[in-house]
């Protein structure tokens, strides 16, 4: 389990490029726009209220409708914003009214960035210059979301895209591209941006959590327990894992980071469970001494002892595969054996 659990890999084939909330006919909701731009409708409502950022033109009935234009007007408006621009400022740049005699202090860069023919229409250049390529818009919401820190727009997207996905197509095509491309945006800046990073991992993290309550065992030994190895603190694709087994009804013991070898041993011991999933995040931290002392522990009464199946789980595993031990290729593939390790 690396590329699709690993937060270095790309989206799943066959989804590049999907843009479902392109306008279509008589354009977009305002609930659709929101969606697209990492925004809560009331700030679009507002936005059209306060700057005059409405769609240009009106239809009857009480639904409005925004066409390409109109989004295209409100994503230079979260560009601007994301740089830390007052919304005013912004909404006169957005709307392209500027005054002659406005104060030179915007600058080139924040200026070229919101240009017409900067950038391609449906292309996932989110504010600052974070690149996402093309995935889906949901993406590219979330994004523009993490870089204005905005905490309550994150709260509605991040659920929203896992109920109306499931949770694996959720991870796996829009939050994980999503955190790639915030993390490419630090490594590439030097070390700024690294505050965003971490208040969307937290945000995914409390998201995650709340997708699927913990599931209550209804036999001994139909527990899989969930650890890092000692060392290891990268959590966010194991709690993936823990989400996606609650989904489906199964129960799950989640130990979090950098569980010590006595404190895993001792985990296992009093579960029982039917798998224990090992993640490894770096080949430093990877202990095959330690997957094999696992796999090897029995419980039980004489006559009758079990063992776990032991799931090496992460890219720290590559090159350091254990005999006999799976190594899941994605999310998917650790759902599907882990149900058939349990429900077997």
């Amino acid at each position: 389990m690396d590329e699709d659990l690993d937060d270095g890999a790309g989206g799943r084939p066959g989804h590049a490029g999907r843009d479902d909330d392109a306008p279509r006919g008589g354009g977009l909701t305002t609930g659709e726009v929101a969606r697209r731009l990492g925004v809560a409708p009331t700030t679009v409502r507002s936005w059209d209220r306060r700057y005059g950022l409405g769609p240009d033109a009106h239809t009857g009935g009480r639904h409005r409708r925004w066409t390409a234009a109109d989004v295209a007007r409100l994503e230079r408006m979260c560009a601007l914003t994301a740089t830390g621009l007052p919304p005013a400022e912004a909404a006169r740049l957005a709307r392209g009214d500027t005054p002659v005699d406005a104060p030179p202090a915007i600058g080139r860069a924040v200026t070229a960035s919101v240009s017409p023919g900067a950038r391609a229409p449906g292309r996932s250049r989110a504010g600052s210059g974070l690149r996402l390529g093309d995935v889906r818009q949901e993406c590219k919401g979330i994004a523009r979301a993490a870089l204005r820190l905005d905490a309550a727009a994150l709260e509605e997207l991040l659920p929203a895209a896992i109920a109306e996905h499931g949770l694996v197509p959720a991870w796996t095509e829009v939050i994980m591209p999503t955190l790639q491309a915030v993390g490419r945006k630090w490594e590439s800046s030097g070390e700024r941006y690294v505050e965003v990073e971490h208040f969307l991992s937290w945000h995914v993290s409390g998201a995650l959590r709340r997708s699927a309550r913990p599931v209550a065992a209804d036999r001994p030994g139909a527990t899989t327990v969930l650890a890092c190895v000692p060392g290891e603190n990268h959590t966010l694709p194991l709690e993936a894992l823990a989400a996606a087994l609650a989904e489906h009804g199964l129960p799950v013991r989640m130990f979090g980071g950098a569980l010590p070898v006595e404190s895993l041993v001792a985990a296992v011991r009093r579960t029982g469970p039917a798998v224990v999933g090992l993640w490894a995040q770096s080949r430093t931290t990877a202990s095959r001494p330690l997957a094999q002392h696992v796999a090897a522990m029995e419980w039980g009464v004489r006559g009758a002892r079990r063992k776990a199946a032991v799931l090496t789980l992460g890219p720290g595993w590559a090159g350091q595969g254990v005999s006999g031990l799976p190594r899941p290729a994605g999310l998917a593939e650790a759902v599907a054996l882990t149900r058939s390790l349990t429900q077997g």
